[in-house]
């Protein structure tokens, strides 16, 4: 397949288009169909090999697939109780398990800023040089302040993102598996997968750290919405390199809701792993696990999530009008930075899009037209469209 004359190097002047004309300053994306890479590109300053922060990528690319590796190894499962870790906790005593949060139906809030307490208690943390048992603590402060939320609805009645469910997860499998979670990642996923993403561990701060800018702050600015949810915290600016999530951030760069730095390579191999293990040829856990966790949730009514993952919504989907449109479906992530990937089971097809939308600000949103048209560009590039006549009996 020859890059300038195939119809999906169409995709190249898209993602330039929406660079010039400020959608975002960079971006990488990589499309893979039955294994095969037939698209790569870049836009804005950037290169092949320069690392976005991914943001809830994380969800699936480190803590939902670490979750199916300890799975497969027996140390946790979908019915393991949260207070087995968290005793004594609003989320324990309900009778919340691992699979609630993964289909994020906990009744956990959707985003608490933990970070604004610790920042206050501890503006040293804004330090580069900040003693590492410190950081330590503050990590060990917001988890349990996380443990300590109360819920916000009752458990395994309704669908509610949870940046605070995950924050838990990651911490439940890290305890688990006896080890911290940046490094159960290394060994369990980024090693057998291929993968170069990682966490930026502040305590440990990457000499070669050069990822695509996100924030120049610290704290960063209010997400829409989040106006008004903290005040008269220190802002000051901040390093390149580290984890845009100020609550990740918090957590000295490691934490199972965001942290993770990679290529739209890495997610498109990520991507590749969802096929490959549904086809029973995959490395983290073995096939019959992986539809378990693909299946949308049985237990909520109309909830698009399965574990870790979303799929299509009714209506207007990141994912476009095609993805997703036949049995069984397609699996995927947005990433608030602006990254996604979406994972057509189908078509088996494999879109990784990656950028750094919110250095542009916050208040960038027009990522989220974006996406849909991309992804429709990639289908129809691909000749893919077909496949929804007469597959919806």
């Amino acid at each position: 397949m020859s890059g300038g004359t195939h119809p999906i190097a169409i995709l190249q002047k898209v993602l330039d288009d929406a660079c010039g004309i400020g959608v975002f300053p960079s971006a990488q994306a990589v499309v893979l169909h039955r294994g095969v890479q037939v698209f790569g590109g870049v836009a804005g300053d950037v290169s092949g090999d320069t690392r976005f922060d991914l943001a809830s990528l994380t969800k699936v690319l480190g803590t939902t697939s670490l979750f199916l590796r300890l799975w497969t190894e027996g140390k946790v499962g979908p019915e393991t109780l949260v207070s087995r870790y968290f005793p004594g906790t609003p989320v324990g005593d309900a009778g919340v398990t691992v699979a609630d949060l993964l289909y994020h139906r906990s009744g956990l809030p959707p985003f608490v800023p933990f970070f604004a307490q610790a920042l206050t208690a501890h503006p040293e943390l804004l330090n580069a040089d900040c003693p590492s048992a410190l950081r330590a603590r503050v990590r060990d402060e917001v988890i349990q302040a996380a443990a300590s939320t109360p819920l916000a609805a009752e458990p395994k009645t309704r669908a509610a993102y949870s940046d605070v469910g995950f924050i838990l997860l990651g911490e439940i499998l890290s305890r688990a598996a006896g080890a911290p979670l940046d490094t159960l990642f290394s060994q369990h996923v980024a090693e057998p997968l291929g993968l170069g993403a990682r966490f930026h561990r502040l305590t440990d701060f990457p000499a070669d750290a050069a990822p695509a800018p996100t924030g120049a702050t610290r704290p960063r600015e209010p997400a829409p919405g989040q106006e008004g949810l903290w005040k008269d915290v220190p802002s000051q600016p901040t390093r390149l390199g580290e984890v845009d999530d100020d609550n990740a951030w918090g957590m000295d760069g490691v934490a199972g809701h965001a942290g993770l730095f990679g290529t739209a390579v890495d997610v498109a191999r990520f991507g590749q792993a969802v096929l490959d293990g549904c086809s029973g040829s995959g490395v983290l856990a073995p096939g019959p696990l992986w539809h378990r966790a693909l299946a949308t949730d049985p237990l909520v009514q109309g909830s698009t999530r399965s574990m870790g993952f979303d799929s299509p919504s009714e209506g207007v989907s990141s994912a476009g009008h095609y993805i997703g449109d036949t049995p069984p479906g397609a699996v995927g992530h947005l990433g608030f930075t602006g990254t996604s990937l979406w994972v057509d089971l189908r078509r088996s097809l494999v879109v990784a899009l990656v950028t750094n939308r919110v250095a542009h600000g916050r208040q960038e949103t027009r990522i989220r037209d974006f996406r849909p048209l991309f992804h429709d560009f990639v289908v129809e590039a691909l000749g893919l469209t077909e496949l929804k006549q007469g597959h919806h009996g």
